[in-house]
């Protein structure tokens, strides 16, 4: 037996007899250590790498390939890549006033409609309204699940408050414009807008730009280009917003 064997057993018993004695510190320690090491392996670096890097597979698209796969379909991929200036600026004003309303002066998070969506949860007693920033929906998007849980907001929070500081405004609303879903297996606004209207990304009309913002809570229930009473009235409701705002 080698001579610091003993003494590393003598180190784990009284480990052992420590953590026996104080259980409530014990289990708060290993808490924070878990916290700790979950934080400390988030993907920073391929936050910094989209300054010139487009992203090849988000979180979200990976999941439903993935879903597909096991229910034996084969997933198909609408995504084309286009730069935020090939985008209409009608539809870019009309994701900011559907999803984010003060998306160009906050630092990634908007803590009024945070407080506005927590009193009307509380009243309601349900989960009625979220408060995510675009940033957040993008971090979400690209590297994390559509869950709930306590870690998984976290680390979106810590996330965002990185993306934020090494990103700027108009690259950040580029990869969203560029990897949100827009309906079964499609992705990004250049592949929505022939989706759905036949055009280009570049020349989507205030009205298609209104119906397509209004699908991005849930792009797989609703249809841009179907006149169902939910999309006439949420697309007029974003046009009402773009033009009390002069867009």
């Amino acid at each position: 037996m080698e001579n610091g064997e003993p003494t590393r057993l003598g180190l784990l018993r009284r480990l052992a007899q420590w953590c026996k004695h104080h259980k409530l510190l014990t289990v708060l320690s290993a808490l924070v250590l878990w916290i700790a090491v979950e934080l400390a392996l988030l993907p920073y670096r391929e936050v910094v790498a989209l300054h010139n890097k487009n992203p090849n597979e988000t979180a979200f698209i990976k999941r439903d390939r993935e879903r597909m796969e096991n229910e034996g379909k084969r997933f198909v991929r609408r995504q084309r890549w286009v730069s935020l200036k090939s985008i209409s600026p009608h539809l870019v004003h009309a994701v900011i006033v559907a999803e984010d309303g003060s998306f160009w002066f906050h630092s990634g998070f908007d803590w009024f409609e945070f407080q506005e969506s927590l009193e009307r949860n509380l009243r309601e007693g349900r989960f009625a309204r979220g408060a995510s920033t675009i940033t957040q929906q993008l971090v979400k998007n690209l590297y994390l699940s559509p869950s709930k849980n306590p870690m998984r907001k976290l680390k979106e929070w810590v996330l965002t408050w990185h993306m934020e500081r090494v990103l700027s405004k108009s690259r950040i609303l580029e990869v969203y414009l560029n990897v949100i879903e827009w309906g079964e297996g499609v992705y990004g606004a250049e592949a929505a807008a022939q989706y759905y209207f036949g055009t280009s990304a570049s020349l989507l009309s205030r009205e298609q730009s209104a119906r397509l913002a209004a699908v991005i809570p849930n792009p797989r229930r609703y249809r841009a280009n179907a006149e169902t009473r939910y999309i006439v009235r949420r697309a007029n409701l974003i046009l009402k917003r773009m033009s009390a705002r002069g867009w």
